[in-house]
């Protein structure tokens, strides 16, 4: 008997892999009942998210950490979610093609994914792409996002643990401060260190960590200098992220920790139902925006009420109480 593309993908299938997520991305009618399928046997992968603005040398990072997880002997997944081409509507897949030195390693598995004008760098499909490399056995999964700004702060909603990139001497680190990256920051990477500046960005940094207000046992976001073309400072990143994790499953047992040592369990509570939250929200809003176009409005019908509200014929908040009612109305 043949094995379902879920059961294929459970056992590591890099075909079935690939197929599963593509089904996710092109948001394909088979694709909510494969994550239904799956859905029960994940939960057991590190998410690692690597945000950061263009430039930083994000891919590298991630190619450099991919190596030292391999070296570890775990298995790895990446996610590289690209600006969605605005010519084709796919992805430039820049990234995958920068990660080459893994492409034989049966044990990494990479792909590159649109973000189709989803705000915060992240792909819609990202979510549940990242949910068939867990239940496919990855023991931790590597998110790399566009950066794109403010928006970034959607990629703790995702991730286990937030890795944010700067570069010293361009400005972004203070932009990124000013962003609120400071908020979803569980490690602070100042990468390309070789550059004059980069002590400067480490400072400008802890002083804003400064004015944070940690709490006992919550974790307070270290800042890590490394040179990724060359490799300097990855090992510590490396060891960095080890040390998030392990205080993690520390909490989630449930066992003491010093006071400064790791993030207390509401902390972590707290980022776990506000990635559930997160993400059916997300589902319910694209669900009924689904609705709304193909079974509430005729065809053009939504395009329409758009233009009538640039002509100003329409305020939003009406047009969207009119489409509710609709909605809500009882079907005869």
């Amino acid at each position: 008997m043949s094995l379902t593309l879920a059961e294929r993908v459970r056992a590591g299938d890099v075909r079935a892999m690939a197929r599963a997520i593509s089904l996710i991305e092109d948001e394909a009618a088979s694709a909510a009942g494969l994550v239904r399928d799956l859905f029960p046997h994940t939960g057991h992968t590190c998410l690692v998210g690597v945000t950061g603005p263009p430039g930083a040398g994000k891919s590298t990072l991630v190619d450099r950490l991919t190596a030292a997880t391999r070296e570890s002997g775990e298995t790895v997944g990446v996610i590289c979610v690209d600006p969605t081409s605005p010519f084709t509507g796919g992805a430039i897949l820049g990234d995958r093609l920068r990660m080459q030195a893994h492409a034989h390693d049966q044990q990494v598995f990479i792909r590159s994914m649109a973000t189709r004008g989803h705000m915060g760098g992240l792909a819609r499909a990202t979510s549940d792409a990242a949910l068939v490399l867990d239940a496919a056995g990855k023991s931790l999964v590597m998110i790399e996002t566009v950066g794109v700004g403010q928006d970034e702060v959607d990629i703790v909603r995702t991730a286990d643990i937030s890795i944010v990139v700067l570069v010293p001497g361009t400005g972004d680190d203070v932009q990124a401060l000013k962003a609120g990256i400071m908020e979803i920051a569980d490690i602070f990477v100042v990468n390309k260190c070789d550059r004059d500046g980069a002590d400067r960005a480490v400072t400008s940094i802890e002083s804003n960590l400064a004015l944070q207000a940690y709490g006992a046992g919550e974790w307070r976001p270290p800042i890590v200098k490394t040179e990724a073309t060359t490799g300097r400072g990855v090992a510590e990143l490396w060891a960095t992220i080890q040390q998030f994790r392990a205080h993690s499953e520390q909490v989630s047992a449930g066992e003491p920790q010093p006071v400064a040592s790791g993030f207390s369990r509401t902390n972590q509570a707290r980022r776990l139902k506000a990635r559930n939250e997160f993400r059916l929200r997300d589902l319910l809003t694209h669900r009924f925006m689904e609705l709304v176009e193909h079974e509430l409005l005729g065809a053009g019908e939504f395009d329409a009420l758009v233009a009538r509200i640039a002509a100003r014929e329409v305020d939003p908040h009406t047009a969207a109480s009119d489409i509710l009612s609709r909605a809500l109305r009882p079907k005869p």
